[in-house]
């Protein structure tokens, strides 16, 4: 599963709705998320710079190749060249048309968009389908951290423009409900958008928990886990390494970093190098579900240094695979792990802080082990994908007010 941890929600939340009886389809962009066998997908294209420079090959190898001069995908193309994320309103508008041919064959009774907020959304809601988005966090934190990193006004212009921030917040609060993750982003949307509370739904993501769960291999010693999207500067990559870096001479340790292969990333590379932690990091590429879990109970103890987390699913991976975690207070994040209890919570970009919880933890092995027995019980006490998946379906029945008698109503996921 490669699509992050939007791709994660959408794969388990619409496999619980089936199981729940509900018909669910799912429109869906690259990176394509892995559906559960009968859920129906209908993948559409993206002629983003993204993927042209992702994969150049694939990308010009099209059945018609002439797609790319049509004005919406020149307009995705050049727009993201020029530094721009056009793609969720690039997204939303492709949405719409294969919203309108599968209406017309088989009306939906919902529509339940996953972050996206596109402005495509109110052409899909004038068709009078009632509508509810999941906001993990605003793209407006996104967008402070990028620029809080920033080196220079150039840069901090350009960080700024880069997020649809006014179109979010447009189309956000012409939609019937919008279900979060945490009560952080429930605070964090609410600010944000300008919406009233009570239009707001806080439904925790789930673990599936007999995947995620402690195995018997042998822990690698001294090893720390991290899994990751460096490039995304809200990720805290650049405090991790720099934690790592004052670590460096007095405590032998091995970071195992959970990200796309280190050729196809650019800063996370070039601070272990600058640091000089070439021998102490290795990047695991792309790994199937079994090899990420493999990867967590391998290891001694995860590391979530992220300046915000709107829930924290490799926080509570990591939990539920038994193991300790250290972790910023940014977002939800305190929601997901108990300081002194699971873990140890940290103050966001605070390297000096990340390295010394990293070697108290590192250096006990008694609360290693209490912290990550803990861990995996407050996850099977708490998040659950079908705990989740009920309330989704309440939130459904609330917004489209049917009658006690009325039949599962089969659910648009975009």
């Amino acid at each position: 599963m490669y699509s992050g941890g939007q791709g994660v929600y959408i794969h388990y939340l619409t496999r619980e709705l089936m199981r729940l009886g509900h018909e669910v389809h799912v429109i869906a962009g690259p990176p394509y998320p892995s559906m559960a066998e009968g859920v129906q997908v209908h993948r559409l294209e993206s002629f983003s710079w993204f993927r042209f420079v992702e994969n150049r090959r694939e990308f010009l190898d099209r059945p018609n190749p002439l797609q790319f001069f049509y004005p919406l995908n020149l307009f995705e193309f050049a727009s993201t060249r020029a530094g721009i994320f056009s793609l969720m309103f690039t997204f939303s508008l492709r949405a719409v048309a294969k919203f309108q041919e599968l209406h017309r064959r088989h009306p939906f009774d919902i529509v339940h968009d996953n972050q996206g907020l596109g402005i495509g959304l109110l052409l899909i809601k004038s068709c009078g389908v009632p509508m509810v988005a999941t906001v993990h966090h605003p793209l407006s934190i996104d967008a402070r951290n990028a620029v809080a990193q920033a080196t220079g006004p150039i840069e901090k212009v350009r960080r700024l423009i880069y997020y649809p921030i006014l179109m979010q917040e447009f189309v956000a609060r012409r939609l019937d409900r919008i279900i979060t993750v945490s009560e952080a982003s429930a605070r964090m949307v609410e600010s944000a958008f300008v919406l009233p509370r009570q239009q707001i739904e806080v439904i925790h993501n789930g673990i599936d928990t007999d995947t995620f769960r402690p195995m018997r291999v042998a822990k690698q010693a001294n090893n720390i886990i991290c899994v990751s999207n460096s490039e995304d500067r809200s990720k805290g990559a650049l405090y991790l390494l720099q934690a790592l870096r004052y670590l460096r001479d007095s405590t032998d340790y091995r970071l195992t970093f959970v990200d796309r292969p280190e050729h196809e990333l650019k800063l996370a590379p070039r601070l272990v190098r600058r640091y000089g932690l070439s021998s102490r990091v290795r990047f695991t590429g792309r790994v199937t579900t079994p090899q990420l879990v493999r990867h967590y109970c391998r290891a001694q103890m995860s590391v979530c240094p992220s300046l915000y987390e709107g829930f924290g699913l490799p926080a509570a991976e990591a939990m539920a695979c038994g193991l300790p975690v250290v972790a910023t207070t940014g977002g939800a994040l305190p929601e997901v792990v108990q300081d002194g209890v699971t873990g140890i919570l940290v103050p966001p970009a605070d390297a000096r802080s990340l390295a010394e919880a990293t070697d108290k933890l590192m250096r006990d092995a008694d609360m290693r082990r209490r912290m990550g027995q803990a861990g995996r019980q407050r996850i099977l006490d708490k998040f659950n994908w079908q705990k989740a998946a009920l309330q989704t379906e309440a939130v459904y029945r609330q917004v489209c007010e049917p009658s006690p008698a009325a039949a599962s109503p089969p659910v648009a996921a975009s």
